[in-house]
């Protein structure tokens, strides 16, 4: 790897902005940046959500009141600010009992509590050098580098870039804390269906993440890495870990060898005209009678919790198509607050507050990647270009 000039990552900390990919320099963190997407919790706060969301794109609200359907369904209130507090007790329970004295400080990019006023927070409170744990664990600019740019934006708009640092924790969709959930919940569905007398070759998995505009796909990760897959490392790294979760469950299974599976997209909001990652995955469950498929396990492998996209595009809509095509229908957990993923949590921040190198730390696929110093040029928005971010090298 080319050598990178001293202090090309902005807003890092000392250990991290010489640009090495890997931090091998233990750092004495102050806090932890619970960062996420945020979302409405009432009625009234819907459009003013989506206009958060959007903005920058002139979308009217007539326009974003078809979206608005998805959440005034459940009453306004999108699940992902609930999932967000049990998340952080949870892991401030599991990190008092590691003996990791950090205080948890969450914010939100879209909806409050603002990632503006709780980075001020944590400073005013002494905490000024902080390690983020963002609530998405995959490559692409929705899922990393915007959350980076929104760190860089927060931080020169508060005046805070001189005095306060933001690391963020390294892509984590392969680390065993994350896929524990996936891995149980098929081998459990597949157990089911074979209890049930349903023939292996008759059941479908299918692996569900959320769709992204395909050149986005293609800029996401690292540049100067050949991820083997159309879709670049955001398609590269759901295969992966849809790959190894089928592997397990085959072993675990004997008689789930020919269960067959495939990875599809789903939440798809841009324009027909733009082309985004395929296929959907409702579409795809209207065509398993014609191949033979009795029942299908819908798999959330790109989501953390039961958010909006999960409680409403799988158990609604995906589970919608299954019953029209007359398809026996499950849906598998996602991490949530799982015992092992709140400890694997755990095991990411002690990574970088011990400088623990690569080769020790925990995955369960063989991609490279999963950089703690995003490397230059990484998941580029095509349509907005490059803009600061922290926790990486400047492109």
């Amino acid at each position: 790897m080319t050598a990178i000039e001293p202090n090309v990552v902005p807003f890092a900390s000392p250990a991290a902005a010489d640009g090495a990919p890997f931090v091998t320099t233990p750092v004495a963190y102050d806090a932890i940046l619970l960062a996420s997407f945020g979302g409405p919790e009432g009625q009234e706060d819907v459009i003013p959500f989506l206009r958060n969301v959007t903005r920058g794109r002139g979308i009217p609200d007539e326009r974003l009141e078809e979206v608005a359907h998805h959440y005034r369904h459940f009453g306004g209130v999108s699940p992902i600010n609930g999932q967000n507090r049990v998340l952080k007790e949870a892991l401030e329970n599991a990190l008092a009992e590691r003996g990791i004295d950090l205080p948890v400080y969450w914010g939100n990019r879209n909806w409050g509590p603002y990632l503006e006023d709780v980075i001020p927070e944590a400073a005013a409170n002494g905490h000024t050098t902080l390690l983020a744990f963002a609530t998405s664990a995959y490559s692409s600019f929705s899922s990393c580098r915007q959350y980076r740019e929104d760190f860089a934006r927060v931080l020169t708009e508060t005046g805070l870039g001189e005095s306060v640092t933001i690391d963020k924790i390294r892509p984590f969709y392969d680390h065993p804390g994350f896929v524990e959930a996936f891995e149980a919940g098929v081998r459990e569905s597949v157990q089911g269906y074979l209890d049930q007398g349903i023939a292996p070759g008759d059941i479908q998995v299918l692996f569900s993440t959320h769709s992204i505009p395909t050149a986005d796909a293609e800029r996401s990760g690292a540049r100067d890495i050949d991820w083997g897959a159309e879709g670049g490392a955001y398609a590269a790294q759901h295969l992966a870990v849809a790959a190894w979760t089928m592997d397990q469950v085959r072993a675990a299974l004997p008689g789930a060898a020919d269960v067959p599976w495939e990875l599809v997209y789903q939440s798809r909001s841009g324009p027909a005209s733009q082309p985004w990652l395929e296929p959907d995955v409702c579409d795809v469950i209207g065509e398993l009678p014609a191949r033979g498929r009795k029942a299908v396990i819908v798999v959330p492998v790109g989501f953390m919790s039961d958010h909006m996209e999960v409680l409403w595009d799988l158990d609604t809509e995906a589970a919608e198509a299954a019953e029209e095509a007359g398809l026996a229908f499950t849906r598998t957990p996602t991490p949530g607050v799982r015992p092992a993923f709140v400890d694997g949590i755990v095991d990411l921040i002690e990574e970088r507050l011990q400088g623990r190198p690569n080769e020790e730390r925990a995955h369960v696929t063989t991609l490279p990647g999963g950089f703690d110093v995003c490397r230059p040029g990484c998941c580029e928005n095509v349509r907005a270009g490059f803009k600061p971010a922290a926790a990486g090298v400047a492109p």
